[in-house]
């Protein structure tokens, strides 16, 4: 009977991480061939429950094994490329680059190209455009660049396109000498043009133009993600379901609720009050969240989601998905809170009842970047409201009434 190897346990890396991942095992970032080199911005982070171990199995979203990594290392054994995702026949290695364009012309390209930018590149001759679609690298969803690209190369008379995920690391000084090591093993000595910055004047291509529409909507066109966070008591998902009731009764957008109590009875059913749970909770609305507005949807969350870091993941999430984040603070004073305590949670809390409750033996961490604050103390649900409903049209995000249409 042969032996059969252990399970190796999983992690999923983050979109950055899987873009960095990917030029790693291709050969798009060598001299780089592993996370976690000295000196260099290609990390990866490993949760600790994982980060022991003498090797992880790194796993697509859906699970399918990509790489085998030592953490003591950063080494990678590559186990298959990814298999799945918009154009991924686009998704060529420099060896294969090599093989196929040869003597051409490399352009990188982060963003919807020009008429003046496609002007400069007719004389070219056979150009390969290098579709920069990495996570956070251009102004256009990553899917959006390329079918931009796509839409460039046809208006030039022998164009290419191959996608390279260049991710951003946040640094704009790193994030350039991660592009030039790229375009450099993709281009392998073949000439290199970079594009001039264009006029303000210069207008895209219509069928570029019309991709560029596409993805990048009006705000009032956007999905959009309604973020209500606060104290137990604060008025919070009084707030939310009254800005529910106004969108509907306005009848120009869908709308979909995901506060906190409906939340736990159905979508995070089984999960306890302790931090991680609660957290595990709120990634699990923020995910939700964004995946309706990624369909150009509402979603009005109304948790109490206390923690900045993961408040920050679920914008992430949504802005990811092409929505629009609008974090609402409400800002009632626990003192306010516990007075109304209609559901007898501080008096069971101040008891030691629940523990880690938040505001009393847990802390709520105030949201520095609120795009509205609201202090519901003596004050109506409408006049409340109505401060939202303000902030939500000077974004062009919904011009809702401010008074029912039928008062």
């Amino acid at each position: 009977m042969s032996a059969t190897s252990p399970t190796l346990p999983q992690h999923c890396p983050t979109p950055t991480e899987l873009d960095d991942l990917e030029l790693l095992t291709s050969g798009g970032l060598a001299p780089t061939t592993g996370f976690n080199e000295a000196g260099s911005p290609v990390t990866l982070a490993l949760p600790d429950e994982v980060a022991g171990a003498e090797a992880v199995e790194l796993v697509d979203p859906e699970g399918l094994p990509l790489a085998v990594l030592t953490p003591a290392t950063g080494a990678i054994q590559v186990r298959r490329r990814a298999q799945h995702g918009p154009f991924r026949r686009l998704h060529l290695t420099p060896a294969q680059v090599r093989e196929q364009h040869a003597g051409a012309t490399f352009v990188p390209v982060d963003d919807a190209l020009t008429n003046g930018q496609l002007a400069a590149l007719a004389e070219a001759g056979r150009v390969v455009l290098l579709a920069f679609a990495g996570h956070g690298t251009s102004g256009l969803s990553p899917v959006g660049l390329v079918r931009a690209t796509l839409a460039a190369a046809r208006e030039l008379p022998d164009a290419h396109v191959v996608v390279v995920p260049l991710a951003s690391h946040g640094d704009a000084a790193v994030d350039h000498e991660l592009g030039i090591r790229v375009v450099r093993n993709y281009a392998a000595g073949d000439p290199v043009h970079a594009l001039h910055e264009p006029h303000p004047d210069d207008a895209w291509p219509a069928e570029v133009a019309a991709v560029v529409a596409h993805d990048r909507p009006e705000p009032g066109e956007q999905g959009l993600v309604v973020f209500f966070t606060g104290l137990s008591g604060s008025g919070k998902s009084t707030l939310a379901q009254a800005l529910i009731d106004r969108v509907l009764e306005h009848g120009e957008r869908t709308v979909t609720s995901l506060d906190g109590d409906v939340v736990r009875r159905n979508l995070s059913a089984g999960l306890t009050f302790s931090k991680a749970d609660r957290e595990t909770n709120i990634r699990r609305i923020g995910w939700v969240a964004a995946e309706i507005s990624r369909h150009g949807g509402v979603a009005v969350c109304s948790p109490i989601a206390p923690f900045d870091d993961t408040r920050r993941q679920v914008r992430e999430m949504v802005e990811d998905a092409g929505g629009a984040f609008f974090l609402v603070h409400v800002a009632t004073p626990l003192e306010e809170c516990e007075r109304r305590d209609r559901k007898g949670l501080y008096a069971k809390a101040r008891a030691g009842q629940i523990p880690e409750f938040t505001g009393i033996s847990s802390p709520y961490e105030e949201p520095q970047d609120a795009a509205v604050r609201v202090d519901t103390t003596g004050r109506s649900i409408d006049d409340a409201l109505d401060d939202v409903l303000q902030a939500l049209r000077g974004g062009g995000h919904l011009d809702l009434p401010t008074t029912p249409e039928d008062a």
